[in-house]
């Protein structure tokens, strides 16, 4: 009988699959109602519509639409600094800043994983202006499905700057196992009890300009 190997070679992207529609599945069932209550308090707190869509880079550079809870007024981005955003940032909505503190915006980026877009476990997605300046050793980060949480985000999250958190993506693609997925996603529980380190505090990483509309930093990327 053949021995699955669950660390980065053989096996391991069936282990890893596996894992992904374990969580997403039941997690899509299980958080339906609250999903449809967030979509009701999103609309009945500000116009715009409930879920936010964004282009994102994926694996070997493919794009996708990401989903998320719209947290802001609606077309936030051509608003002060884009998609710089701090602390009490004033486009950030009522219910938007609770769903932003619990990281419960991410949510929808389950149906995501479902699609095979993302993994639970992996790089953060990031725009294309950003993989456009990635050198060849930022550009490993792309060979592992993006994730929801991942290495970086338990590592420091937002607290980092980008070049931080891309080193430490690298490192997760050259190290990455299903021990290891299943090590950030039990260190993710902790993470997410920690709001403060839910803003990037305007950090422009990428040469961004706040007057720099199409080329602002993501509102979040974690």
């Amino acid at each position: 009988m053949d021995v699955i190997d669950t660390r980065s070679g053989r096996g391991y992207e069936a282990a890893k699959r596996a894992l992904d529609l374990v969580i997403a599945v039941p997690g899509i069932v299980v958080t339906s109602p609250f999903l449809l209550a967030t979509a009701l308090a999103i609309k009945l707190d500000s116009r715009g519509p409930v879920i936010f869509r964004q282009e994102r880079v994926g694996r070997h550079g493919r794009s996708f639409q990401i989903l998320k809870f719209r947290t802001m007024v609606d077309g936030a981005h051509l608003l002060g600094p884009g998609f710089l955003i701090s602390k009490g940032d004033p486009r950030i909505t009522r219910v938007g800043a609770f769903l932003r503190r619990w990281s419960l915006d991410e949510l929808p980026q389950l149906f995501n994983i479902l699609r095979g877009e993302m993994s639970v476990v992996g790089p953060r997605p990031t725009l294309r202006y950003q993989v456009d300046q990635y050198t060849d050793f930022q550009l490993r980060r792309l060979e592992a499905l993006p994730g929801v949480t991942g290495w970086a985000q338990i590592r420091g999250r937002n607290g980092l700057t980008w070049p931080e958190r891309i080193e430490l993506d690298v490192w997760y693609v050259n190290h990455r196992s299903f021990a290891l997925d299943c090590r950030i996603l039990v260190k993710t529980l902790a993470v997410i009890t920690r709001p403060d380190e839910v803003y990037n505090e305007n950090r422009a990483d990428w040469g961004e300009r706040e007057d720099e509309r199409s080329r602002s930093v993501l509102d979040r990327s974690s």
